[in-house]
């Protein structure tokens, strides 16, 4: 599952990029850790509201943080700030 998660985030942190968001590089054996550490605390990141401003909060972490096929992969508390985050920022779940 951490592969899979893995390859979704490449995804969008590429797809982001195209957009012109500028993100901290993460190497794939890092990638889990780099996530569980975004998801610790309140501060958001920059990224985060690049990806708000253009209305494509589906390409950031906290997305798929709280997708249903990553939800295993993540204490309650980064799914509970993941949650709070997109919800705070209007997120529409689709």
């Amino acid at each position: 599952m951490e592969e899979k998660f893995i390859a979704a985030w490449e995804k969008a942190r590429a797809e982001a990029e195209k957009l012109g968001v500028r993100q901290r590089p993460v190497s794939a054996a890092e990638a889990m850790k780099a996530a569980h550490r975004c998801l610790t605390g309140h501060r958001l990141s920059d990224g985060f509201t690049a990806l708000l401003g253009m209305g494509r909060l589906d390409l950031s972490l906290e997305a798929l943080a709280v997708d249903k096929r990553f939800t295993a992969l993540f204490s309650d508390e980064e799914a509970d700030e993941a949650l709070t985050r997109l919800l705070e920022a209007g997120y529409g779940f689709r």
